[in-house]
């Protein structure tokens, strides 16, 4: 959701008109030579500069004349650049700003963080996240704080703002105010600019300065709007935060919302709200509507007297403009953890919130590593996408942080899929297999090289013994707030954990199923592809969620649907194409069923790999039904390869009929 702010700001401006403690435009330097040799203020995250972490200065773009600096990755790390400004001390009280120029290429990124200790890499104060014109901010705690917009490809000014005291910052965008929030670090000691992938940013005039801020008698501020919601149709509580901006406590106030013509009003009696403390006050639910409109916040009638000291801040005006999601579209999250994983505790708490604040337009799949949770064909296959753990793969692009998948997550949002998904199931309690149809109805055109393929996570996990306890950098909370780790042990006894959306099967594979589809695939068509699944007696079928996907040509997610097992037998099971046998042991898919290559040219290879002895069946017959060619194996297991000669067959589509102990699953094989 974009928010433009508009808020009366005497008291912060007027006390922050003072002289710059340090300001630099890049003019001074070499162009060509690296900044850290030339500066003392400028350094690099490790301290080694004139290499390749530090930026060199050119004259190729400039906000200011002649000179600025470049910073662009393509590595799926980012960097090797990591530019650093150091403050010179750490400022903990009074108000301290921070201005940068920034050029920012069309459809590229930019990135930088406030740290907020000396010792660089030990506490994050701010995130900044710059994506294709989309503008996000977080606090290394809560996600999108502020998401904004900026200019692509021109000059724009970005300036922080934050009252330390008080624990209010806020940000503009060419002078005009996108944000304001409390954030939950308020210590600044540097800022450290990072190329991320896909970057292409040039910084000029940048500025930083500290004043005090003298506290006045009585001051209720608003802190913050927010909507508890940023997307189009979402229903949530909105939240008013009144920060105590004076030194007499706070008793009692009263608060208005007005939006979409309505005016809400909480009325806050028998607090106590001591200097710098943050009260919430929760208004009922709202719902969003698509379109640009303000929201406003008062607060007033503060311990009963209808003004407080400092009027200019009772007030916040913020314009709504919530994001408009495309038609069914659901975006797919994959996150690299495990439970021998000291930060990986972040994935999780940030996992938690995107499903909280996301649940009808996000898919979570925690995929374990190294315990027991571990799903191997799954591990294995984001293992080859991530560079270590934990790591987050949205819809299958680029490997990001788990705190940093806002951004992608909101541009493939509003990307309109390619076919929109319905789970359908039948379940018997008793055998305690689940059929599984994946219903895709194509939105826009497609073909045979789009894949299927099936996911199911359980909720609330527990188990006992060794690799359960989860092992906790957070612990003594050195570093920072995680969502309540920081209060927790290290590591976590299994007794007090509880893991979600933990991937407990993906069928047939993590590419998924190739061939599944026509070859040319039109608006309007329906395609059902059928899944079957034996969940272990360990699984509790109320906490498992089904989650159809279907792949595009590059093997990213185009779109995926999600449903409980109680909502996909509410759909109807459909009967389509079988797509194979998932009966899982341990994690471990017990049949997985593959023809490779397939379209083909010639002859194919039937791939099973059976985890148990079975009898397999096979036959090959065309679309009219007739049998080709039949053959039976008996107690096979293990990986399998079966040749399949297509040297009589006329180019076409024929079907491949695969019988495991009695278990159907039939495979479109593409003769060209």
């Amino acid at each position: 959701m974009k928010k433009l702010y508009f808020i009366a700001m005497g008291l912060f401006a007027f006390q922050s008109a003072q002289a710059q403690l340090f300001s630099d435009n890049f003019d001074s330097y070499t162009v060509g030579q690296y900044l850290g040799p030339q500066s003392l203020t400028w350094s690099t995250w490790s301290g080694t500069e004139g290499g390749a972490e530090d930026a060199q200065i050119t004259a190729t773009q400039s906000s200011s004349a002649p000179n600025s600096i470049y910073l662009a990755s393509n590595a799926a790390n980012g960097g090797p650049q990591d530019v650093v400004l150091k403050f010179g001390q750490l400022y903990n009280s009074g108000i301290f700003t921070l201005r940068n120029k920034f050029y920012i290429n069309n459809a590229k990124k930019g990135y930088y963080n406030i740290q907020g200790a000396m010792t660089i890499g030990n506490l994050w104060a701010l995130n900044v996240n710059m994506d294709a014109g989309q503008l996000i901010i977080d606090d290394g705690i809560t996600p999108n704080l502020v998401v904004s917009t900026y200019p692509q490809a021109t000059w724009f000014e970005l300036k922080i703002e934050a009252n330390l005291t008080l624990h209010v910052w806020k940000a503009y965008v060419n002078g005009n105010l996108i944000g304001t929030w409390v954030n939950g670090v308020n210590s600044v000691a540097s800022a450290d600019f990072f190329p991320v992938q896909n970057t292409q940013m040039y910084i000029d005039d940048v500025s930083f300065n500290h004043v005090p801020f003298v506290v006045p008698n009585v001051n209720a501020m608003v802190a913050d709007l927010n909507m508890g919601a940023e997307i189009a149709t979402q229903s949530a509580a909105p939240t008013v935060k009144v920060v105590n901006g004076g030194t007499t406590p706070i008793t009692s106030m009263k608060v208005d919302l007005i939006y979409n013509g309505t005016t809400q009003t909480q009325n806050v009696t028998g607090i106590n709200l001591i200097t710098a403390g943050v009260y919430n006050v929760v208004l009922p639910t709202t719902t969003l509507v698509a379109g640009a409109q303000n929201a406003v916040a008062v607060v007033y009638n503060v311990n009963g007297a209808m003004n407080d000291n400092v009027s200019s801040d009772d007030t916040l005006t913020e314009l709504v403009d919530p994001v408009v999601p495309a038609v069914g579209k659901m975006v797919v999250g994959e996150e690299g953890t495990g439970t021998w994983c000291q930060w990986c505790p972040r994935g999780a708490v940030f996992m938690d919130m995107f499903e909280n604040k996301y649940n009808d337009f996000w898919a979570g799949i925690a995929v374990h590593n190294g315990d027991p949770m571990t799903v191997a064909d799954y591990d294995a296959g984001i293992g080859t996408l991530i560079a270590g753990y934990p790591s987050a793969l949205v819809d299958r692009l680029g490997d990001v942080d788990p705190s940093g998948m806002s951004p992608d997550f909101f541009t493939r949002l509003q990307t309109p899929p390619v076919a929109t998904i319905v789970n359908g199931a039948n379940w018997d309690s008793v055998t305690r297999v689940l059929n599984v149809s994946v219903k895709y109805t194509f939105a826009l055109a497609a073909n045979g090289n789009y894949k299927s393929a099936c996911v199911l996570t359980e909720d609330n996990v527990t188990g006992s013994g060794s690799g359960w306890s989860q092992s906790n950098a957070y612990a003594g909370g050195n570093n920072g707030v995680m969502g309540g780790f920081e209060s927790l042990s290290n590591p976590v006894p299994a007794a007090q954990m509880t893991y979600d959306h933990v991937a407990r099967a993906i069928a047939p594979s993590f590419s998924g199923f190739a061939g599944i589809f026509p070859a040319t695939v039109n608006v309007g068509d329906v395609d059902i592809v059928n899944y079957t699944f034996t969940l272990p007696a360990t699984w509790d079928e109320n906490e498992i969620h089904i989650i159809g996907m279907i792949l595009d040509p590059t093997g990213k997610i185009d779109n995926a649907g999600k449903a409980t097992i109680d909502e996909a037998v509410a759909h109807g099971f459909e009967t389509g194409l079988n797509a194979g046998i998932s009966e899982n042991m341990n994690g471990a898919l017990d049949a997985a069923v593959q023809l490779v290559p397939n379209p083909s040219f010639g002859n194919t290879t039937l791939i099973l790999n059976l985890k148990q002895n079975s009898d397999v069946g096979i036959s090959v017959v065309d679309v009219n039904g007739k049998i080709l060619k039949k053959g039976d194996f008996s107690q096979l297991s293990g990986a399998q390869s079966i040749a399949l000669d297509a040297q009589q067959l006329n180019a076409g589509l024929y079907l491949v009929h695969v019988n495991i102990n009695g278990n159907l699953t039939t495979l479109r094989w593409m003769v060209e």
